[in-house]
């Protein structure tokens, strides 16, 4: 096992094979990983990949009820090197954003904003409205990494799994791992 410890949280939003990929690459390193599966994020999983959740939990250290405010990474005494929601819903920007946090996955980004932590988004949404955009800047003020599922094209992606290791890459790219998922600008 790595010395890393990451919460890794997938919510309602298009795009879980983000969730999953990452998911992959962190079991390959033996990376502790707690990971949380809203609800809504389970329905989507079952129909955009065609498996259930419980596929995803098996490659996570940890996994937890996205109702258990019991759970040890909803303390900030447990300690994380940061915490990735991907894909991210709006619903969970704009609670994070708010300081709602009546679920563990807003529980769990609340205390990893407040002991200034890496917290990485990853929000599938579009076209973007101007509330998530003030959203979005209002936790980019307080230092949260925002990664819209945005691929980039310069390295000639040839199929999707090329622009999902790119978005992913992008993420451990932010939390200082090491990758080969895409090539790098020369």
């Amino acid at each position: 096992m790595s010395n890393l410890r990451l919460i890794v949280a997938i919510t309602g939003a298009s795009g879980v094979i983000y969730g999953k990929k990452l998911l992959e690459f962190l079991k390959e390193k033996n990376v502790e990983v707690h990971l949380i599966i809203s609800d809504v994020a389970r329905k989507i999983i079952e129909h955009e990949l065609k498996e259930p959740a419980q596929n995803l939990e098996k490659l996570a250290t940890n996994s937890y009820s996205p109702k258990d405010l019991l759970a040890p990474i909803s303390s900030g005494s447990f300690k994380t090197e940061g915490m990735i929601i991907i894909p991210c819903s709006m619903k969970t920007l704009a609670g994070i954003a708010c300081g709602y946090t009546d679920n563990l996955i807003l529980r769990a980004a609340d205390v990893t904003l407040k002991e200034g932590r890496k917290l990485v988004l990853v929000p599938r949404e579009t076209p973007l409205n101007a509330i998530h955009l003030e959203n979005m800047l209002k936790l980019a003020k307080q230092g949260v990494f925002i990664v819209p599922a945005m691929p980039a094209y310069y390295f000639n992606p040839q199929k999707i799994e090329d622009l999902v290791n790119y978005i992913v890459g992008k993420v451990l790219d932010l939390l200082g791992i090491e990758h080969n998922l895409y090539k790098k600008w020369e």
